[in-house]
């Protein structure tokens, strides 16, 4: 039976996952600095027989006649999935797959040496490399899928998304934020001039920081038994369903910067953990793509952790690990402190997307080939300066080598950070429409009933749906930026 014949690939393939998985969330926290280059070889060689397997021409014939047997709702849905990961797989042969393995690997290695020196001459060589790469990949991509270069690419991250279709929703949100930046920052003005900002304390041991960060993400549903908090250089969260790997960093001088990046990094756990299990080696149990992913972690992080009844439980838990007592209306001004910067990471609710809608203009200028990597700094600072203000063109430290992302050759997933903040808006609205006691369960730290939610709607849905049905079988309506518009207004605008 065919069907069977892909089962028990999806197990081997699953074993392969993990594998690599866990390997490249060691890489990027416990790996001594000299074993790189080696891990690079592993890992590139694990890719390659992944690879290899899940694009063995016998698998075509196996789908074919899997689709012609009876098979359960469930099974068909898992056959329809495959078959779209297996076009999908077969557009790289299996030596380009490893050629940018070792590539990007490599680059990020060197990333995380050269951007603490701000040395983009000596970067540069390896990014060339890997943008290098990236075209060849959206061409071999767009060949197969009869799709626009950057669309082939954003297709492995979130399936659906066109370019033709976000870019004029990020244009009119781009519209309003270089207006209601310089409003929210004059409202906040105001506001602090009634009641100065009480400062951080600025001793912020990191032992206490990292047990505040353990006891919010168990409060707020992270499975501890499987799954576990470090420190990288930059955020994130890796590993496998049945042990998720949350990473952040520390600053002494401020509590907020890692709690936020433990928020944020566990509503990615929180999907990963609750994925349908029986589904776990198929490619139906996976995430549906990173602009779901967004939202799951956006959600946790602004949704629920900038939500005022958030910290009227969370601010005795601080008190408790760092020894600090706040009052609501000191610490929301940090909570909700609008302004300008260069980092991404760091960035508030109201400037981030135009950090993001930065990068999804200049990476596809580069994979055109209408931007050289050479270039990028000064083209980098013009839009930085336009957008907001700011200039990085002695600092690409704090400018195009400040994120992971293209060294570690993800381009085209950019999008899914600005599309998942107005997916997690609207899923907040559709969720207190359905438990309007959302708030008080916030204020009491109870999230029972909102993961139940979340549960329902998006987490054991896997990759049943694509990215737009999926929202809009959660919320009953399909992508809509005004939920997030709105949402900005009210939290950031006149009261």
């Amino acid at each position: 039976m065919s069907f069977q014949k892909l089962d028990d690939l999806g197990h081997k393939l699953e074993a392969l996952e993990h594998a690599l998985a866990i390997l490249g969330a060691d890489e990027a926290t416990h790996m001594a600095v000299g074993g790189g280059e080696k891990r690079a070889e592993a890992m590139s060689a694990l890719a390659g027989m992944y690879h290899t397997r899940a694009t063995a021409p016998e698998i075509a014939d196996w789908i074919a006649a899997a689709e012609q047997e009876a098979l359960s709702e469930e099974q068909r849905a898992a056959v329809a999935e495959l078959r779209r990961q297996y076009t999908n797989l077969t557009c790289l042969p299996v030596e380009f797959v490893e050629r940018q393995t070792t590539a990007r690997m490599r680059c990020e290695q060197l990333w995380r040496d050269l951007r603490a020196k701000n040395d983009w001459a000596g970067f540069l060589p390896a990014l060339e490399g890997v943008v290098a790469l990236v075209r060849e990949e959206a061409a071999l991509r767009a060949d197969v899928l009869g799709l626009a270069p950057y669309d082939a690419l954003m297709e492995q991250y979130d399936p659906g998304n066109r370019a033709a279709d976000i870019t004029p929703v990020f244009t009119d949100l781009k519209a309003f934020l270089k207006g209601f930046v310089p409003e929210a920052l004059a409202i906040q003005e105001a506001r602090l001039r009634k009641r100065p900002l009480k400062p951080l304390s600025g001793t912020y041991a990191i032992d206490r920081q990292r047990e505040l960060g353990l006891a919010m993400i168990a409060a707020v549903g992270f499975d501890l038994t499987h799954g576990s908090l470090s420190v990288s250089h930059h955020p994130f969260c890796g590993g496998v369903p049945s042990d998720v790997r949350i990473t952040t960093r520390y600053k002494t001088s401020d509590f907020l910067s890692a709690l936020m990046g433990v928020l944020h990094e566990t509503g990615h756990a929180l999907y990963e953990q609750n994925l349908p299990k029986a589904w776990a080696h198929w490619p139906l149990g996976k995430a549906r793509g990173m602009a779901v992913h967004e939202s799951q972690s956006l959600f946790v992080e602004k949704q629920l952790g900038r939500n005022p009844a958030f910290w009227r439980w969370a601010l005795p838990v601080v008190e408790k690990h760092l020894g600090e007592a706040w009052s609501l209306d000191d610490i929301l001004p940090h909570v909700h402190r609008v302004e300008r910067g260069l980092i991404r990471v760091d960035a508030d609710e109201v400037t981030y997307p135009l950090h993001v809608i930065l990068r999804y203009e200049l990476e596809q200028e580069l994979v055109s080939g209408r931007l050289e990597v050479a270039d990028l700094p000064e083209a980098w600072d013009a839009k930085m300066r336009d957008y907001l203000g700011l200039s990085t063109i002695d600092n690409p430290a704090d400018g195009p080598m400040q994120d992971v992302h293209w060294p570690g050759a993800a381009f085209g997933y950019f999008p899914s950070y600005t599309l998942g903040a107005m997916m997690a808006a609207q899923q907040w609205a559709a969720l207190t429409r359905d438990h309007p006691a959302a708030d008080d369960d916030l204020a009491k730290g109870n999230f029972e009933s909102i993961n139940a939610w979340r549960r329902e709607k998006i987490w054991s849905q896997g990759s049943r749906w694509s990215t737009p049905d999926l929202l809009e079988r959660a919320t009953g309506e399909k992508l809509d930026a005004t939920y997030f518009v709105n949402h900005l207004k009210q939290r950031y605008g006149a009261a």
